[in-house]
């Protein structure tokens, strides 16, 4: 049916949910955690940004990578999968 298409977090956002991350191919939960962690600090520590700005400075740490306890975590693969779906603001 059409909700397929968006899965558990597009199902979440039809049922009233403003918003939610999903990603689009499976990643570990470990480097999911910590893109979340960033993710929430940049939403709460940065002035003035809303949802999709943090998700992609969350993105941007990863891609740098400067103090990810896994090497390998700026590969593309652990976090370009990561979406927001409903309200960015």
């Amino acid at each position: 049916d059409n909700r397929a298409t968006l899965g558990l977090a597009g199902v979440a956002v039809r049922a009233g949910a403003r918003s939610t991350i999903a990603t689009l191919w499976s990643v570990g939960d470990e480097s999911t955690a910590k893109l979340m962690s960033e993710f929430y600090h940049q939403l709460i520590n940065t002035d003035g940004i809303n949802k999709a700005e943090a998700l992609q400075k969350a993105q941007i740490e990863f891609l740098h990578g400067e103090e990810l306890p896994n090497k390998y975590w700026n590969r593309p693969y652990y976090w370009a999968s990561s979406v927001l779906l409903g309200n960015w603001l």
